[in-house]
């Protein structure tokens, strides 16, 4: 008899932060705007109805990407503690995979909040081109404030590379 392999598809979030003041004491200190409390739970209701619950949360140490972090989380219903990343903050997209791939193995769902042009890149370069192409087209033509980067990633998160996962959708979060 022949053993099998399963193989687990993960989820991976990759989220930029709310719409934030443009000034603040200092970068890291930038709070979010009104707008960015709501967009950012807009956001959250959104990926609660998509059914994505994570089980490991990598944020930014910025203000303005812990503040999303809190109106996201209620938004769809999740209890869990972050980690929070100060590497996160300045991390070029190579930077942030390697965060990725130090994610627990025993995770499927794993959501990432950080800043642009970081984010934006990160999804371009995961995405293999074989997911949803309408999703695609609306995250090339830009990734503003509070947007959303849903991909399936086949394999341990050690082992993701550059164009490792297809994107499956791409949201803005946008209070009514």
């Amino acid at each position: 008899m022949r053993a099998t392999q399963t193989t687990t598809i993960r989820r991976l979030v990759v989220m930029r932060h709310a719409r934030a003041e443009s000034w603040g004491e200092s970068d890291q200190g930038r709070t979010l705007e009104p707008r960015g409390h709501g967009d950012a739970a807009a956001a959250g209701r959104w990926l609660a109805d998509l059914g994505f619950v994570p089980d490991h949360v990598l944020v930014s140490t910025a203000v303005r990407t812990r503040e999303t972090w809190e109106a996201v989380a209620p938004a769809a219903g999740w209890e869990l503690e972050p980690a929070f990343d100060t590497g996160l903050y300045a991390a070029g997209p190579e930077a942030a995979l390697d965060l990725i791939r130090e994610v627990p193995p025993d995770a499927t769902s794993v959501l990432v909040i950080g800043h642009n042009p970081t984010i934006a890149y990160l999804a371009q370069l995961l995405d293999d081109g074989a997911g949803d192409s309408e999703a695609a087209e609306r995250m090339a033509a830009g990734f503003p404030t509070s947007a959303l980067a849903v991909l399936a990633v086949d394999g341990p998160w050690a082992e993701l590379e550059l164009a490792g996962a297809s994107l499956v959708g791409f949201h803005v979060g946008r209070a009514e």
